[in-house]
């Protein structure tokens, strides 16, 4: 099937977002022209692409976050996977998966240049459902497992508190966390039903609803002995409330601070940041990319844990390119448990 004269349908910024953050109006799905293959390049019908919190800050002009910003008028970009239906590219046959950037179009133009596995990867869809190489198999785990050994410098017997615990990166940090040697796992989440999910099929041992209590009086009762590693994806309140209850030569591994864009409440003051010095804390950020070095450990562990069961992959799934906007205005509204993905292909099971 050649990409000669074949169009696809993709979204687009159609302009910045205003200051009650991104809505449906600012995005726009549009048809464009598919390349022509050249040598080297595969053609993609891509089958699930994955919606981020890092993706909130790309939408910005000016401040950076992760990589280059999305541009006004242009395709967004994002993590896909498909199945190969052309290839120009030695040792990749038609019908392989891979996985790839160029999410948020149907069908996409790949080159098969090796280089960043996080770029580009041919997967196996024996191994785990294609899917699941988006979320625990895909940079969703990798930045929890990199986070937890190399920010974290988790330790057999710790306490750890993981932030946004019932969401993508979250629900697999309190998992692997276990599965590593943590002694104890707490997590925070919105709302009963996503706490109840932690502690009775995520293995977390206690949950803090941050919706019904302040987190600094959750965290103090699920931990009165304090914890050793915070693994931070909000910020915020919930990063003062682990600052407030980390022991002496405790850890945090900060991996993302949603809160700058979703909460409408006064930011704490940085003067909180005394507690880093008076328990000799250490904060240390992280990008996953620094980290490939761990991905081949990464990968055999983690199938191998999905492969018994000892690690659960939980996704939801939203249908058609039309309505992935929506299911990114739902993720950073938390609407989902583990991985938001969107099905592209509707013959492809999750």
């Amino acid at each position: 099937m050649s990409a000669a004269g074949r169009r696809t349908r993709v979204v687009t910024l159609a302009r910045r977002p205003g200051p009650g953050g991104p809505t449906l109006d600012d995005f726009a799905l549009c048809e464009r022209p598919v390349p022509a293959l050249g040598a080297g390049q595969l053609l993609v019908r891509n089958a699930f692409m994955s919606v981020d919190p890092s993706m909130r800050g790309r939408l910005e002009e000016t401040e950076k976050h992760y990589t280059t910003n999305f541009a006004v008028g242009e395709p967004l970009d994002g993590s896909a996977v498909g199945r190969v239906l052309e290839s120009r590219a030695p040792g990749i046959e038609e019908g392989a998966w891979v996985r790839h950037r160029l999410g948020w179009r149907d069908v996409a133009v790949l080159d098969a240049t090796p280089g960043d596995p996080a770029a580009f990867a041919v997967v196996d869809a024996d191994r785990a459902a294609p899917s699941t190489w988006l979320g625990v198999l895909g940079q969703t785990g990798f930045t929890a497992y990199t986070g937890l050994l190399r920010a974290g410098e988790l330790a057999k017997g710790d306490t750890v508190f993981v932030s946004a615990a019932g969401g993508a990166v979250g629900s697999a940090v309190g998992q692997i966390a276990r599965l590593l040697g943590a002694a104890r796992v707490i997590g925070s989440a919105g709302g009963a039903a996503k706490c109840g999910l932690l502690t009775t099929e995520l293995g977390f041992d206690a949950a803090v609803d941050y919706r019904a209590e302040p987190v600094a009086t959750g965290l103090r009762r699920a931990a009165p002995d304090g914890i050793d590693l915070y693994f931070d994806n909000v910020g915020g309140d919930h990063l003062v409330a682990a600052l407030d209850t980390l022991r002496v030569g405790g850890r945090v591994a900060l991996c993302g601070m949603i809160s700058q864009f979703t909460s409408q409440t006064p930011r704490p003051s940085i003067d909180h940041l005394i507690q880093a010095v008076l328990r000799r804390v250490t904060l240390r950020g992280f990008i996953v990319r620094d980290h490939e070095d761990l991905r081949a450990e990464f990968t055999e562990r983690v199938s191998g844990w999905l492969r018994t069961g000892d690690l659960v992959s939980r996704q939801t799934v939203v249908d058609g390119l039309d309505n992935a906007v929506t299911a990114f205005l739902g993720m950073l509204r938390g609407d989902n448990v583990g991985k938001m993905l969107v099905r592209l292909d509707p013959d492809v099971h999750a």
